[in-house]
């Protein structure tokens, strides 16, 4: 039987590595033919998605089909005057990768071809949505190049209209005097984007492009134009839950989308966090609740479960756990709470989203989380923060219809939610 051989590659946040990972490993459990080869980009002091890769990598060893993980060689970071974003900083770094890809696809042919030359392919290589640099390396090899979108097709839809929208911007909108956002000059512009049913408020556009003249921006339009070299865009969405965003992409002179997805970790880091103890004494928690009793993340009359962790240190850390939460809560909080509630670091999100003491999830709106929250029927309230959650919130409530609404404009910088906000959001999604 002729072997396919597929290579995938990923921003190195466990946001972007799980769903890509995950379909690697439904692809090639789904069609023995296939056989994948996964392209790790590394940074340092990263223990959760150290800990994920490890743990992926020992089970895929048990499989009859297994993937092959490849670290590549670490690389000097963009220097600090290279970059102003976060999201620059990370598309320097991915692109500075592509040497050693080349080299390990080229390796790994080689090795291949001298093992049964007649018995391999290369099928495909899959970059995700902020490695679209590698698609140069995709062509250099004369090998053909998808994407690997993990957010909704709705947020695909609004970056590949993302150049032609730019016109608008630069004629329509205006530097704000109050913060670093662009904010029209009519105070009743929407946007009319092709991918969602409703005109867009400005304000749930991401941050990255309401900071019109920062170099994430750029970066963001750099991709979008990059998104229609590739042979095919696989989404982690499904038919039922985009009909319109998914129907929008299937215009002529665009490549073909396959919506692929549910695309899940349901295990979660219940399986794989290196703090294994810490998530045996949050589920043990809500099992000495009543059913549907918990918000998770939220705190309110309802018992909660809130996890909350540091801000990164820089662009190249994830958050940390707060080494002492009476320092950053206020006074007695802990004290107050103990019986009704529990703050938390890192915790298994699908496990406790599964569990049935949950009874509604306040949200930051991530595409992952959403999906999780959906798998599992949990009432969601939106509460975006970054990247395309404002809009993934839009979608939820005004064109979906399947959360409530706290904010769908939030963002950092933004007035604090308050108690008033949150109750009646939760009294809506109770049915009071």
């Amino acid at each position: 039987m002729k072997k396919l051989h597929l290579f995938f590659i990923s921003t190195p946040g466990i946001g972007n590595l799980v769903p890509l990972i995950e379909f690697a490993r439904l692809l090639t459990n789904h069609d023995r033919r296939f056989h994948a080869t996964v392209l790790l980009i590394s940074i340092p002091k990263r223990p959760i998605v150290t800990s994920y890769i490890q743990s992926r990598g020992a089970s895929s060893s048990l499989d009859d089909n297994p993937i092959t993980f490849v670290h590549l060689p670490a690389v000097d970071p963009p220097s600090s005057d290279q970059y102003e974003s976060s999201l620059a900083y990370l598309c320097l770094l991915i692109d500075k990768h592509k040497p050693h890809v080349k080299h390990a696809i080229a390796n790994a042919l080689q090795i291949r071809s001298n093992s049964d030359s007649d018995s391999v392919r290369v099928a495909g290589f899959f970059v995700d949505m902020f490695c679209t640099s590698m698609i140069d390396v995709a062509n250099e090899l004369g090998i053909p190049s998808y994407l690997y979108f993990a957010s909704p097709a709705s947020f695909l839809g609004f970056l590949l209209y993302l150049p032609t929208l730019d016109a608008q911007l630069a004629t329509e909108f205006v530097d704000s005097e109050h913060t670093q956002l662009i904010v029209p000059k009519d105070s009743f512009t929407e946007l009319k984007i092709p991918s969602f049913v409703n005109a867009l408020p400005p304000l749930v556009l991401p941050t990255t492009v309401l900071k019109r003249k920062e170099d994430g921006y750029a970066w963001f339009l750099y991709h979008a134009r990059r998104y229609t070299e590739t042979k095919g865009m696989v989404v982690n969405t499904f038919q039922e839950l985009e009909p319109y965003a998914i129907d929008s992409l299937r215009v002529g002179g665009m490549p073909p989308v396959y919506p692929t997805g549910p695309v899940l970790d349901l295990a979660g880091p219940a399986e794989w966090h290196p703090d294994r103890v810490h998530q045996e004494n949050i589920m043990k928690w809500l099992d000495d609740q009543p059913p549907s009793s918990v918000v998770f993340l939220l705190f309110w009359k309802h018992g909660f479960l809130w996890s909350t962790r540091e801000r990164p240190k820089n662009t190249a850390h994830l958050s940390d756990e707060y080494s002492n939460l009476e320092e950053v809560l206020p006074e007695g909080f802990l004290d107050r709470t103990a019986k009704i509630g529990l703050v938390c670091g890192w915790v298994p999100q699908a496990t406790i989203l599964a569990h049935q003491a949950i009874g509604g999830f306040v949200s930051h709106c991530g595409w992952n989380s959403i999906m999780e929250s959906l798998w599992y029927g949990v009432p969601i309230a939106t509460w975006p923060i970054y990247a395309e959650q404002q809009l993934n919130a839009f979608q939820l409530v005004k064109e979906l219809r399947l959360a409530v609404e706290i904010r769908l404009d939030y963002r950092e910088g933004s007035n604090l939610v308050s108690a008033e906000e949150l109750e009646k959001s939760i009294a809506t999604a109770d049915g009071r």
